[in-house]
């Protein structure tokens, strides 16, 4: 049977109940998977007109592309990459915004085993420089919008590594050596075949590289091999559960890993279309309207992007084709998902994971309900432990760090096989079995999973360890709070006071009197010593482009006014 065969839509349902899945689900696939051939080309020859993705360009222009397109596509990119001397093991820099070009450029390399790396095309020279450097870059293709390919020439220079330079939406004059790379794999042929011997691609090889989303210093490099894709069965096909034959839609820039986890694997394993939107700014009413008009199915994106698509009158859509919702990136306010539920009927069930893994913590539909304020319960195949800073297990209760009972040579698929060229890093995620995730949470008497924040997040004051989440979370449910990040500034005689960074709901302005009403609110619903002695208000949050508040930078900021007035 084939890979992508056994665990279909077909059969998840097969299991009596969530523990039924986690004891007897097994993934067993050949020393050679290869998502491209084993999946994307198997459906291209025995479904070729099944719809694979709708893109969208920033003015809703249209593009279908078929199972049979997606292989075909994908054979010409491999044939071109050849052609080009890119080879098994080069890596090249991916700088394609949300072009259905990245998913033909990705599956290509698959098929020859070159090494994609993402990256967003918000970087300027030096986020160039570093990754090219740190990645041994052999190649880069880069958006043709903007001004992605001046940032790469001011400093191409200082990225001696890099001999290819590919742009899209050719610019004319293309100039320093830019290579058309649309007009390249358009002449390039659709027949493509196998490699072998010395050639030939193991499960075990380096599929592809990400670098983390960089919320503290320089971002990390992470590997994954071959057997990524199946860790995302369990993320499409059972977390986003996605309709055969449906229109599934994760709104992720592909510079970021979000966009393999919501945007790619998982849901062709479970054979429904993706909605791929390339706009250029989020828009909570835009995207309402595209969910209704064409009839989506499946959805999921970060909490931050429910909250602004609750900020209209969602009842007014007909969002009726959605039969499923889901959240990941940041921890779900409770206020989110009860707003969510009222106005569409759904329940957002809430996934954890990182970069290095796939989605190893949630709550699965038609196993489980969501409880508000947890992240769920271990994914199959993943062996969650609660560990504190003494090395042992948590009980009920306790806080401690998330660990996946793993080694580099025996983890679940999905998992990272290391850090690219740090051995630093290495031996402080896999320690003692484990991969340590950095992310702390505490498990409750019936085995939920409840988030706190980063370990670098947690703030301590006088004694006490302070997730930011339980204060966001109680902060959010008052009517004038729009977005806030929670962190600590420091102070002398508790070590760090708590502070609230708050961007207010429209029709509220910042007043004494409402700083104290937000602070007795904290006061009253959750424990009183958690509650924000300081409090700014700005116009806005420093996010990362895959929406993650940079709370690093709000720090940053504070510990150098906090330093100015000594």
């Amino acid at each position: 049977m084939a890979i992508y065969e056994e665990y279909t839509l077909r059969e998840r349902d097969s299991f009596k109940d969530l523990k039924d899945l986690q004891t007897n689900y097994k993934l067993n696939y050949p020393s050679d998977f290869n998502f491209a051939y084993d999946v994307i080309d198997r459906l291209g020859k025995t479904k070729p007109e099944k719809l694979a993705m709708l893109w969208l360009s920033n003015k809703k222009e249209e593009k279908r592309f078929t199972f049979r397109d997606m292989m075909l596509w994908s054979n010409k990119c491999a044939n071109y990459f050849l052609s080009q001397g890119i080879k098994k093991g080069d890596k090249v820099l991916l700088v394609l915004k949300r072009s259905y070009l990245f998913w033909f450029a990705m599956l290509g390399m698959h098929k020859i085993g070159a090494i994609p790396i993402q990256a967003t095309n918000m970087l300027v020279g030096k986020d160039y420089t570093y990754r090219c450097n740190k990645g041994d870059i052999k190649a880069v293709i880069i958006t043709g919008d903007g001004d992605a390919t001046e940032h790469f020439d001011e400093v191409e220079a200082f990225c001696p590594t890099v001999k290819l330079k590919y742009v899209t939406k050719h610019k004319k004059p293309a100039g320093n050596n830019w290579i058309d790379f649309e007009a390249g794999i358009e002449n390039a042929s659709e027949y493509f075949t196998k490699p072998t011997g010395e050639d030939a691609i193991k499960a075990t090889d380096t599929m592809f590289m990400a670098f983390t989303s960089g919320t503290t210093g320089y971002p990390k490099m992470i590997m994954h091999d071959f057997t990524y894709p199946l860790g995302h069965i369990i993320t499409g096909v059972f977390w986003h559960r996605v309709v055969d034959g449906g229109l599934h839609f994760t709104i992720s820039d592909t510079g970021w890993a979000k966009s393999l986890w919501g945007k790619f694997y998982g849901q062709w394993f479970g054979e429904t279309a993706h909605l791929v939107y390339d706009f250029d700014k989020f828009d909570g009413e835009d995207i309402l309207k595209v969910i209704e008009k064409y009839r989506v199915t499946t959805f999921c994106v970060p909490p931050t992007m429910y909250r602004f698509m609750l900020q209209n009158e969602i009842k007014q859509y007909d969002l009726s084709s959605l039969t499923h919702c889901c959240s990941a990136g940041e921890a779900l306010p409770a206020e989110i998902f009860n707003a969510w539920k009222e106005g569409t009927g759904l329940e957002i069930h809430e996934g954890f994971g990182q970069s290095e893994t796939a989605v190893c913590i949630g709550t699965l539909y038609n196993y489980e309900k969501p409880i508000s304020g947890f992240l769920g319960k271990p994914m199959p195949g993943h062996d969650i432990r609660i560990i504190n800073e003494h090395g042992k297990y948590c009980l009920p209760g306790e806080e401690g760090e998330i660990c996946i009972k793993a080694t580099p040579n025996n983890k679940p698929c999905g998992l990272t096989t290391g850090y690219y060229k740090d051995a630093k890093s290495n031996a402080h995620s896999w320690r003692n079995g484990f991969f340590h995730t950095g992310d702390t949470a505490y498990i409750d008497e019936h085995g939920n999973i409840k988030y706190v924040g980063r370990n670098d997040d947690v703030i301590k004051s006088s004694g006490y360890r302070i997730g930011p989440f339980e204060v966001e979370s109680v902060l959010l449910e008052h009517p004038s709070v729009l977005e806030v990040a929670v962190t600590g500034v420091p102070d002398p005689k508790r070590g760090f006071n708590v502070k609230a960074t708050i961007v207010l709901q429209k029709g509220f302005a910042p007043s004494e009197e409402l700083i104290k009403e937000l602070q007795n609110y904290v006061k009253t619903h959750t424990a009183p010593y958690k509650y924000p002695r300081v409090v700014e208000f700005v116009d806005s949050l420093p996010k990362t482009t895959s929406g993650k508040i940079r709370r690093t930078e709000i720090r940053q900021h504070d510990i150098e006014k906090y330093n100015s007035k000594k």
